[in-house]
C-alpha cells in the first residue's frame, strides 16, 4: 500500500504507481422547466391565497373611485371620460393558468387558448366593482390588452361579460392586432388624445405611456423616478409577482433560453447579505 505524507497542515496521500485515475465526476443535471416553475409556486399560491394580495386588489379598486370623484369635481371638460385598465391581472386573474403549467411541467403558451376560451378567470377583486362605480358616474372603461384578437377575441369578450364588467364591447376592448408588437404605448396614446383620461390601472410597468418597451432594467428605473410624482393620481398599479416585463428584462428581453440559463441570471441579480 502507498504511504502518506503530511505536509505541515495539508494531508496529501501518495499514489500507487499502478493506481488509475479516478473517473471524472458525472455533470450535475441541467436545471429543468420542472425546476424553473418550481420557482413559480410560492408566488402563485400568494395570488391565489393571501389576503394580503387582495386587500391590495382592493385598495387600487377603491382608490378608483376617489380618483373618478375627485376628477369630476375638479376638471370640467367636453371630452368623455375614460379609464384604461390593462386585461390579465389587472381585470382577470390568470393564476389558474400559472398553476396549470406549473402540475403539468409546461410553460407559455401550452394551454394558453384554451384556457382563455374557457372564459373561467375569475375578476381581479374589487375589479368589477370598482369599474362599475366609475361607469355609474359615466366614466368609460378601455380595456388595452395584449391578447390577441385573432385567437383570443371571443374568450375574452365572454370572460368579462360572465362577471358583469362594463363596457365590454368591441370598441372599448383594444387588442393587439395581427402582427403588432406588444407594445401599449400607441394605442394608449391615441385614447389620451380622443378623450380625458382619469387614471390608468395595471399590473405590469408598460401598461402605462413611459415608453418602456423592451428597455434596460436602467432605462425602467429612471422612467420609475420620472413619474414618481403620478402613482397614486394618474397610475395605478396591482401586484403580480408571477411573471411580467420585469422579469424578460432580466434576460434582455431574449426568448428561448433555457430553464438552467434563466435560473442562472436570476440567481445572479439576487443582492445578498454579507
Amino acid at each position: 500500500m502507498a504511504c502518506a505524507f503530511v505536509l505541515g497542515m495539508a494531508y496529501v496521500p501518495a499514489q500507487a504507481e499502478d493506481a488509475k485515475p479516478a473517473p471524472a465526476a458525472s455533470a450535475a443535471p441541467q436545471y429543468t422547466l420542472k425546476d424553473l416553475n418550481e420557482q413559480l409556486v410560492m408566488a402563485t399560491l400568494w395570488v391565489q391565497t393571501s389576503v394580503e394580495y387582495r386587500a391590495l386588489c382592493q385598495q387600487v379598486y377603491n382608490w378608483v373611485k376617489v380618483l373618478v370623484d375627485k376628477d369630476l369635481a375638479e376638471v370640467k371638460t367636453d371630452k368623455k371620460r375614460i379609464i384604461i385598465v390593462d386585461g390579465d391581472e389587472t381585470t382577470i386573474q390568470a393564476n389558474t393558468y400559472e398553476a396549470f403549467v406549473i402540475d403539468k411541467d409546461q410553460e407559455y403558451p401550452t394551454g394558453w387558448y384554451e384556457w382563455v376560451a374557457s372564459a373561467t378567470g375569475e375578476p381581479i377583486p374589487g375589479a368589477v366593482e370598482g369599474l362599475s362605480y366609475a361607469a355609474s358616474k359615466g366614466v368609460e372603461t378601455y380595456y388595452v390588452t395584449n391578447r390577441k384578437i385573432d385567437k383570443e377575441y371571443q374568450g375574452t369578450l365572454d370572460n368579462l361579460k360572465k362577471f358583469g364588467f362594463p363596457n365590454v364591447d368591441p370598441e372599448h376592448v383594444i387588442y393587439r392586432q395581427v402582427g403588432q408588437p406588444d407594445d401599449k404605448l400607441q394605442r394608449q396614446l391615441d385614447l389620451e388624445k380622443k378623450y380625458h383620461l382619469v387614471v390608468y390601472v395595471g399590473d405590469d410597468f408598460n401598461d402605462f405611456p413611459l415608453g418602456t418597451h423592451k428597455k434596460s432594467l436602467d432605462e425602467r428605473s429612471k422612467a420609475f423616478v420620472d413619474s414618481k410624482d403620478k402613482w397614486g393620481s394618474r397610475y395605478l398599479m396591482l401586484p403580480n409577482p408571477m411573471y411580467g416585463s420585469w422579469e424578460k428584462t432580466l434576460n434582455n428581453n431574449q426568448v428561448g433560453m433555457s430553464a438552467d440559463e434563466q435560473n442562472k441570471i436570476r440567481r445572479q441579480y439576487l443582492r445578498k447579505w454579507k
